[in-house]
């Protein structure tokens, strides 16, 4: 009797437990998006990539730095976004205490409510000498279509031909801080 007593204590903890467990940081971001009139978003795993190479980065030079690893735009590019953000921090061992920092200041709050995310990557990093918990957030919108700039057929002769091509129209009329208006 005592063992299946134990094994039903274990098991009640252990469903508590999951019930308990934290929230994941797409759904963190999600809910404050939510509050705010924006759509939620979803872990993104080219996203959390770029993030997570940004936040290792930062924390092998301890250094709190967009550029550490070149420019926003060069990295962002293999996420195929129109529009995307980026926020980095250190300091907090959590996601949802670097959360609570980022919505407190009106740069990083903006990048959360980036208007048609549907998807986000984050990660952190620890450096080894500081032992500084350095954070990175990606955040974009929807895959877009790569515009077809060239492309050349065969054609009966068997020669190669160019054929009329479409250029993407863009989105965006104003870019700051590599954020698309």
């Amino acid at each position: 009797m005592t063992s299946r007593f134990a094994l039903l204590l274990s098991l009640a903890l252990s469903i508590g437990g999951v019930a308990a467990a934290a929230a994941s940081p797409a759904q963190l971001i999600s809910e404050f998006r939510l509050k705010h009139g924006e759509g939620r978003v979803t872990m993104d795993a080219t996203l959390t990539a770029i993030a997570h190479d940004q936040a290792r980065a930062m924390a092998a030079r301890d250094s709190l730095d967009h550029d550490v690893l070149g420019s926003f735009n060069s990295r962002i590019a293999r996420a195929n976004a129109g529009r995307a953000a980026e926020n980095i921090a250190y300091g907090y061992a959590s996601f949802d205490k670097t959360l609570a920092q980022w919505i407190d200041s009106s740069g990083h709050r903006r990048n959360l409510l980036l208007p048609k995310a549907t998807r986000v990557g984050v990660a952190s990093a620890t450096s080894a000498t500081t032992h500084r918990v350095y954070w990175a957030m990606e955040i974009a919108g929807d895959y877009e279509k790569r515009p077809v700039v060239a492309d050349r057929r065969v054609v009966a002769t068997g020669q190669a031909k160019p054929v009329a091509t479409k250029r993407a129209a863009s989105s965006c009329r104003l870019r700051i801080l590599s954020v698309c208006f």
